[in-house]
């Protein structure tokens, strides 16, 4: 089975460069600092729940893959 490689400049020039999603990530980042939770290596994120705008500290690898989509569109 070949391993197909991904196109992470594609991937972001399709949704990430988009306005909704860098207004995302900016509420993140700043819920992070904010909690303390940003640059202090101690590998946790605040995560998002499905529902409501609360947030809850995570562990940031699993935070990451949750947060994906689940089919690829760049492939």
């Amino acid at each position: 089975m070949k391993a197909i490689k991904r196109d992470y400049k594609k991937e972001y020039a399709k949704y990430g460069s988009k306005l909704k999603a860098k207004k995302y990530r900016a509420e993140l980042n700043q819920i992070n600092r904010k909690k303390g939770n940003y640059g202090n290596e101690d590998g946790m994120d605040e995560a998002h729940p499905a529902t409501g705008g609360k947030t809850r500290k995570q562990k940031a690898s699993k935070n990451r893959a949750n947060n994906r989509p689940k089919k690829r569109n760049s492939v």
